[in-house]
């Protein structure tokens, strides 16, 4: 953190050891500050138009250049995010997030400033989007689709994606001491660094006990002995390697491997939960770790059988018939004026075709 100026250091301690927010997050919220002061001191002059973007230090950014910051420098920035660098809402919003946290602790616990120029800086709106998911057959297909030398492990991380609806990180960080096969549960660390307990299944417990059957137990180095997945160095296994092994399963059971990542799993489990399983919203808020109901809301969405089913319900559907076919008060205006049916009519009127038909045919010949 030397390339930060204190307050700023102090701000990315105070997120984790204060707010408790994961390694990962305050990472993140270190570049997007840096970014931001970087852009704050090209637009300002600060720094040489020659000097590239990514070498503009930010260590010289002090309580005066703080003080000049008002709203519009955020939205100038937001603007640049979106134009040049082509950021989503959904990145843009986390950006906005962390100058908010940012400014509110400088002014709040720092004191650096008498008014927090980020309290009216809105959130941009992020566009609502169905989940991406795999369905129930697909699912199936994936997990049929495991074979090779890791494949008893590789069996075991795909189930508990798919039945746990666990994030990548946690399934990478569990441990055996956090695991209970006997009580069918598994302590695990969340977002934030908040640990919750996973109920296991039948085929997560089948599946853990056949991988720890094989799991190595010597040459493992200290610091790794504890982890429940291990990679062929026998080191706790990483994200990336999830990932690429995911990809060739995927591709192996002819599913796009570029549509979906392990986060995609999540979402997965917890559509089948919701859809297929009947599992109710508020219990699927606690299954997936989320503090917020609406961030579970997403999972509640309706599939196309539902959809399918939920027309076929309609009191109308049994009710057929074919347009062509004269309706019931057709056939009883045409019998009131002493007309024959429209059958009757039409046939008559079929039979006339035919015979001027036959009297043509001798002209043909």
């Amino acid at each position: 953190m030397q390339e930060f100026p204190l307050h700023m250091q102090n701000f990315l301690t105070y997120l984790e050891t204060i707010r408790g927010k994961s390694s990962l997050t305050v990472d993140e919220y270190a570049l997007d500050l840096r970014m931001f002061f970087r852009f704050l001191k090209r637009e300002r002059g600060l720094v040489s138009p020659s000097l590239p973007f990514e070498q503009i230090p930010i260590d010289d950014v002090d309580e005066a250049l703080l003080r000049s910051v008002t709203l519009s420098d955020f939205y100038a920035f937001l603007s640049y995010l979106a134009r040049d660098r082509g950021d989503t809402a959904a990145t843009r919003a986390r950006k906005v997030s962390c100058l908010r946290s940012y400014f509110k602790y400088i002014t709040n616990h720092q004191h650096i400033l008498d008014s927090n120029p980020a309290d009216l800086l809105e959130v941009p709106k992020n566009p609502s989007r169905l989940p991406v998911y795999l369905s129930l057959e697909e699912s199936t297909k994936l997990l049929n689709a495991v074979e090779g030398e890791n494949a008893v492990r590789d069996y075991a991380i795909l189930t508990l994606f798919l039945n746990c609806g666990m994030r990548l990180s946690e399934l990478c960080g569990m441990n055996l001491s956090r695991l209970n096969l006997r009580e069918r549960v598994v302590r695990i660390v969340g977002k934030g660094n908040k640990e919750r307990q996973i109920h296991l299944n039948d085929a997560c417990v089948v599946a853990l006990e056949a991988y720890l059957a094989v799991r190595p137990a010597e040459g493992v180095k200290g610091e790794h002995r504890d982890a429940v997945f291990l990679s062929r160095q026998k080191r706790r296994i990483n994200g990336r390697t999830v990932e690429l092994m995911m990809k060739k399963y995927l591709k192996d059971a002819q599913l796009n491997e570029q549509r979906y990542t392990p986060h995609k799993l999540r979402h997965t489990a917890a559509t089948l939960m919701f859809s297929e399983g009947g599992v109710d919203v508020r219990t699927l808020k606690e299954i997936l770790g989320h503090e917020q109901l609406n961030t579970t809301q997403i999972y509640t969405h309706v599939g196309d059988r539902q959809l399918r089913e939920a027309t076929q319900k309609n009191p109308l559907a049994g009710l057929k018939r074919d347009v062509g076919q004269p309706s019931a008060r057709e056939r009883a205006e045409h019998l009131k004026n002493g007309a024959g049916s429209p059958l009757q009519e039409g046939c008559a009127q079929q039979e006339q075709e035919d015979k001027e038909e036959q009297e043509a045919e001798p002209e043909k010949r």
